[in-house]
């Protein structure tokens, strides 16, 4: 059992981590506080490789493994986790793509996802349908040229910023045999966004509702076959799991260094607080938590990418984990700043409010251990 990166590894972090500090850093409260991302910034990352990381070479992709992934959402994620996370989406967008799409599909669609000139969004939640997955309404009736849908999907991100939409629909009867899944480009007539989203993190990624009135598509915007839909979705969300994972155990090591940065230079009672026995066991545990997460967070990659049938379950424990460590760390990253943790020149408080997110989304925390528990109970 090898616990090391590969030289190719180390460089692909060391690539990724570069360009986060150099290209996302920097702007990362201005773009929150004007609540976008710059669109001219997609291309550049997809000029690493990055637009589909883990989209097969022969469909224009990096072919990197999910190990190889995660590396690069955890370095960009020292940058912002907001910024991370989005590019996160696309991908897991661009995967279901080349996975299950048609060659028709993939040869119209890939190559400007890939370069970035489309961005993708992942649309299943809905107002009344968010751990309930497979009880989306959202419809797309079948028509002589396609589908015409109807329904409004919540909490998406990128809503009314991306190009296009990878899309949950009922195509068929009530639970998870009736869900298919489709691709809508932005600008269709019928297809409209909500207000903005006003939230606690993220807050550089424009969140708003998708909205269908009679939106027509063609039969070729059919991803794959009717009634997988919700397979489609479910095995995207493995992966994303993963991503989400990789941003928290990211935005916990950056605090963590900026803490310990910061602890080196505050003085108190004549001394470093970084001196302090009961500080530095405080330092100890975050460290020892951190370390523990990032173990587990690429023995879950491994299972994914060897295709071992307890993936599932050990993405599902990681995501849960790691995303809870990261807010742990972050939050006692704050706590150790003192007051000047509470103010966004330091960085933290943002770190806080863009983590917290992340044991909602993908999956809360609570499905999670469901998931868990019922493999755990088949099993037996």
């Amino acid at each position: 059992m090898d616990f090391a990166l590969t030289e190719e590894q180390s460089a692909i972090f060391d690539m990724a981590h570069a360009f986060g500090q150099d290209r996302i850093a920097p702007h990362a409260r201005d773009w929150e506080r004007d609540g976008t991302i710059p669109k001219e910034l997609w291309p550049e990352i997809a000029a690493l490789g990055f637009g589909g990381l883990y989209v097969s070479e022969e469909a224009g992709g990096s072919g990197l493994t999910r190990l190889d992934a995660t590396l690069v959402f955890e370095a960009l994620s020292m940058a912002c986790p907001s910024v991370a996370a989005f590019l996160s989406i696309h991908n897991m967008c661009a995967k279901m793509i080349d996975k299950f799409a048609s060659d028709e599909m993939k040869a119209r669609v890939l190559p400007r996802a890939m370069s970035m000139e489309t961005v993708l969004s992942y649309c299943l939640t809905e107002p009344g349908s968010g751990s309930d997955a497979a009880a989306l309404k959202t419809r797309a009736e079948r028509t002589n040229e396609g589908y015409t849908l109807n329904g409004t999907k919540a909490f998406i991100s990128g809503g009314g910023y991306s190009d296009a939409y990878i899309v949950m629909v009922r195509t068929g009867d009530v639970g998870p045999k009736g869900v298919s899944t489709v691709y809508v480009e932005d600008g269709k007539p019928g297809l409209s966004y909500g207000g903005l989203e006003d939230k606690m993190g993220w807050r550089s990624q424009p969140t708003r509702q998708v909205q269908f009135a009679n939106c027509n598509i063609s039969s070729g915007d059919l991803v794959g076959e009717e009634g997988k839909g919700f397979t489609y979705a479910m095995n995207g969300l493995d992966g994303g799991r993963l991503n989400i994972s990789a941003c928290s155990l990211g935005a916990a090591q950056q605090a963590l260094n900026l803490t310990l940065q910061y602890m080196s230079e505050r003085k108190a009672f004549g001394k470093s607080i970084d001196q302090f026995q009961a500080l530095q066991f405080r330092l100890a545990d975050m460290e020892i938590e951190l370390q523990a997460a990032r173990v587990f967070l690429r023995q879950a990659a491994w299972k994914l990418d060897t295709n071992a049938p307890d993936a599932t379950k050990y993405c599902a424990m990681a995501k849960k984990f790691v995303t809870e460590a990261g807010s742990r760390i972050v939050n006692q990253c704050l706590q150790l700043h003192g007051g000047y943790g509470y103010l966004a020149d330091y960085g933290i408080e943002k770190l806080v409010r863009d983590l917290r997110v992340h044991e909602i989304l993908e999956g809360t925390n609570e499905i999670m251990r469901l998931i868990v528990a019922r493999q755990m109970l088949a099993d037996h």
